[in-house]
């Protein structure tokens, strides 16, 4: 049986299962936290521990400062990761997340740390093409109307936020300090994974290349699948809700 600390602001689990064999670890996309994979836990069976990584600066961990660029947020980001790699895991990152979990993977594999099982990656283009303007979504000269309409498409605020200027001025800054962290990634030349991955896109989704496949597999040493959705960036509701389905390696 593992002992977690209870007031762990870093790696949440929302339903602890200290029986479980293996975990699904998740990292965070632009201006998320880690309410968006909570309901997840519900979608798991009881083998399968939920551990959610929380980024400085939001929910548990909002007296933090920020991250102020993409290497300071990687080395957070694993460091959350090995803490949450007390059993066997999945690696998950959506969006942004995606980079940041393979850049992670990376990372603990030039460390040589315990690796996951599967890396995947959903709703992220290839890293090794870097930042372009089709990743820009959204983009730090967005106005806060163009801002709002975004966090409401996904889900990111409840109701009760929109009309308090003071926390939506607080998810304009969040999402504001997350699109610079994003603009600040620089792929390492030659970066590379052996780690088994599964990329996961929406067929509706702008974002995402139309080669992300023979992009990813550019990176990709080892075993590699690619599956397309239905849905957009976050695929359908009842996709989102259910997206650890999806997930081969569990």
């Amino acid at each position: 049986m593992t002992a977690y600390r209870v007031q762990d602001t870093t790696v949440i689990r929302p339903a602890l299962r200290p029986a479980a064999t293996r975990s699904l670890v998740c990292l965070g996309f632009c201006g998320g936290g880690t309410g968006a994979y909570r309901s997840w836990a519900a979608a798991l069976d009881q083998r399968t521990q939920l551990a959610l990584v929380c980024y400085p600066g939001r929910e548990g961990r909002f007296a933090e400062s920020f991250a102020r660029t993409w290497e300071e947020l990687a080395e957070d980001a694993t460091a959350a990761v090995l803490s949450a790699a007390d059993r066997p895991y999945v690696l998950f990152g959506h969006s942004m997340g995606g980079w940041m979990a393979f850049d992670v993977v990376t990372r603990i594999e030039r460390q040589g740390g315990p690796l996951p099982a599967a890396l995947v990656v959903s709703s992220c283009n290839a890293p090794n093409r870097g930042l372009t303007e089709r990743d820009r979504f959204p983009a730090l000269g967005d106005s806060d109307t163009e801002l709002l309409a975004w966090m409401a498409t996904i889900g990111l605020l409840p109701g009760h936020a929109r009309s308090d200027s003071g926390l939506m001025e607080m998810a304009y800054e969040l999402m504001r300090a997350d699109i610079r962290v994003r603009d600040s990634y620089r792929y390492p030349p030659g970066a590379t994974t052996g780690v088994p991955v599964q990329v996961l896109w929406g067929r509706d989704d702008r974002v995402i290349e139309p080669a992300v496949a023979a992009q990813w597999r550019q990176v990709c040493r080892g075993r590699f699948r690619c599956d397309s959705l239905p849905g957009g960036h976050f695929y359908t509701p009842d996709v989102w809700r259910a997206l650890p389905a999806h997930i081969d390696a569990l």
